[in-house]
């Protein structure tokens, strides 16, 4: 269970903003500003800015814009949680955008809005985030999940594939499919970053696809018997 944490007007959520728009920034910074228990510490209009400077801004929160001119918000979400595993990503985005949400829960995202939220309702996920809970519906999680698992482009590998992982691939797998960054999973299982980029390049390769968003979903299948064995009822 995810511990919660608590603040206040003494000890504000300390929130980063990464938009390419400054319109969109300074009426961000001057909505949460307003409120006694935020405060933003800083900002940044590209990919690169917000990596090189959120790090040394220690944020509690960061809010992301997904669609950025030199990258996205999901690669810097991934970044940004590997460096400050305690930092809340909250996905700020102008599209409804099913592939997006699910690299988004795979980076570690804690939440998704759109940014035709309400003012009021963008303060309260925030405040949402910061406690150490997720904005992530588990219901549509679960149901993008279950379609990206059902399209075949998507999912091209099958049982057989996976049973050509070494054991320690399919332990990296299923970790990645818990959604943990590469420095989380070395730390889980005593390895380097690299070597743990080393080994999700080969069974990425092994599985066939590119993205690990894909890998992820195959995740759910490790639990599955071989072909020619019995498959639980339900």
């Amino acid at each position: 269970m995810t511990d919660t944490r608590t603040f206040t007007e003494q000890h504000p959520i300390r929130v980063f903003l990464l938009d390419d728009h400054e319109v969109v920034r300074r009426g961000l910074a001057d909505l949460l500003d307003s409120e006694p228990d935020i405060t933003v510490v800083g900002d940044a209009a590209t990919a690169e800015h917000a990596v090189v400077r959120a790090p040394a801004l220690r944020p509690d929160v960061a809010v992301l814009d997904v669609r950025l001119p030199d990258g996205d918000g999901i690669t810097v979400c991934r970044e940004l949680r590997d460096r400050m595993p305690d930092v809340a990503c909250l996905m700020l985005t102008s599209f409804d955008d099913e592939d997006a949400l699910l690299d988004a829960i795979m980076a570690g995202a804690s939440g998704y809005v759109l940014k035709q939220i309400k003012g009021s309702d963008l303060v309260s996920a925030i405040r949402t985030v910061a406690s150490g809970q997720s904005m992530l519906d588990p219901a549509t999680t679960a149901r993008l999940m279950r379609s990206l698992r059902a399209d075949p482009a998507e999912t091209p590998a099958v049982p057989s594939e996976l049973a050509s992982l070494s054991p320690r691939e399919r332990d990296i797998l299923a970790l990645i499919g818990d959604g943990l960054t590469n420095r989380e999973i070395g730390k889980r299982l005593y390895l380097s970053e690299k070597t743990v980029k080393n080994h999700i390049s080969r069974l990425l390769a092994k599985l066939g696809v590119q993205r690990r968003v894909q890998a992820a979903v195959l995740a759910s299948q490790l639990d599955q018997p071989e072909p020619g064995g019995h498959r639980p009822g339900r």
